[in-house]
């Protein structure tokens, strides 16, 4: 198990105790890294700084604790803002019909990236519908994904919030 992967499993618990949906977690930097914290709140409200600094405090002391991180570092808690990753299985279905971009660990039909209109879930493939015709990606062979800030993406957000 990798160090990112130790403090997932964590903090995980901790954070969905709270209310919140653990949706990434990152190291960044090398002279003095950052460890991003990346959740949301399961009722889908949008986030505040109270909320950051709540989960803050609660992962800081667990990572207190256990210390599974030998350098110093520094903590970030954020949300995962409009144009967002997709990280988990849920992501993809959730925001079907929204632009995004989905880069594979190994190329798929000659190409490695691909952007277009996220059609779902098909089985265990992300299904995008790229200007070339629709492609289905592997879910396992995701390097990385998010979405699109669009207009459709920010009227959608708007809605949510009011």
């Amino acid at each position: 198990m990798d160090g990112l992967q130790r403090i997932n499993g964590l903090i995980e618990p901790v954070v969905d105790g709270m209310g919140y949906e653990l949706v990434r977690v990152t190291m960044m930097g090398s002279a003095r890294p950052t460890l991003q914290v990346m959740v949301e709140r399961k009722d889908r409200a949008p986030m505040t700084v109270d909320d950051c600094a709540a989960v803050s405090r609660a992962v800081s002391a667990v990572l207190d604790v256990e210390d599974p991180i030998e350098a110093q570092y520094s903590l970030e808690v954020t949300s995962p803002g409009i144009d967002r990753p997709l990280t988990r299985r849920d992501d993809f279905e959730r925001f079907a019909g929204f632009e995004a971009r989905v880069e594979m660990e190994e190329a798929v039909s000659g190409r490695r990236r691909f952007r277009g209109k996220l059609l779902g879930l098909h089985g265990d493939a992300v299904r995008i519908d790229t200007p070339d015709g629709p492609v289905d990606l592997d879910l396992g062979g995701i390097r990385k994904a998010k979405l699109m800030l669009t207009d459709e993406l920010l009227a959608a957000a708007a809605a949510e919030a009011s």
